[in-house]
């Protein structure tokens, strides 16, 4: 049976001579694995295969068999044609982190339809927003990313609750009896961003590299406290030289 399904690569690899194999977050039918011949010959129709770039947001035509673990692509073109984020530096390599995050997180092939959306209007925001919104995009994301997978932190900084627990994933009003947890301003600045509901907003949280890398690395560390085998991520260190 064809469903017609918005979708966003998030990896492609080559498959023989002609063919790629795709990995694709899908609005039905959650991350998904497809097929797709004659992409790489050198007929003029293997132009279309410029389309399957990770981060690339596609409308689908596909087939679907629950039993399959690959299935098969029927029709594919653009759902969004970027103007900047595959050539700017900057929104290309937080692209690249938001990609690795979606892979190293969403091991079962689940409909999420609230998540898709929501990715899909981070990746259109990273193409039309400035790069000092893109800086930040990483930071959002992964925080907004884990409560759809189920986990976020709950309270809110406040004079009573300064300190944010990772282990616990809590405001609390004492520094905790280990070490996951934030100080008082990095725990001022998670709330802000928790409490952003308009990306271009992003634009006004101010912060350096060296705290906006520390943050990060916090957030990753609260994935691993809460997500069965998360692993290490690749993209950071490439993604904070260029954000420095």
């Amino acid at each position: 049976m064809l469903h017609k399904t918005p979708g966003i690569v998030l990896r492609t690899v080559k498959y023989g001579d002609t063919s790629v194999i795709l990995s694709i977050f899908t609005e039905l039918f959650g991350i998904q694995s497809y097929i797709v011949n004659g992409v790489r010959s050198s007929r003029p129709k293997a132009a279309k295969g410029n389309i399957l770039q990770p981060g690339n947001i596609l409308d689908l035509v596909v087939y679907h068999h629950e039993q399959k673990n690959i299935q098969r692509i029927s029709e594919f073109k653009p759902g969004h044609i970027y103007t900047t984020m595959h050539v700017n530096i900057v929104k290309n390599t937080v692209a690249l982190y938001l990609i690795e995050l979606l892979q190293k997180s969403l091991k079962q092939p689940e409909p999420d339809p609230e998540l898709y959306h929501f990715t899909e209007k981070v990746f259109r925001a990273l193409d039309t927003e400035n790069t000092a919104v893109a800086a930040n995009l990483p930071l959002f994301f992964t925080l907004r990313f884990a409560a759809h997978l189920g986990f976020h932190f709950a309270g809110h900084y406040s004079e009573y609750t300064p300190y944010l627990d990772l282990a616990e994933g809590t405001y609390v009003d004492l520094p905790p009896h280990h070490t996951n947890y934030l100080d008082e301003a990095n725990s001022q600045l998670t709330d802000r961003l928790q409490n952003i509901h308009h990306i271009p907003d992003l634009e006004h949280v101010l912060m350096n590299k060296e705290r906006r890398r520390n943050l990060l690395y916090a957030y990753l560390d609260f994935y691993k406290l809460h997500l069965p085998d998360f692993k290490e991520l690749h993209s950071p260190p490439i993604l904070h030289e260029i954000l420095g």
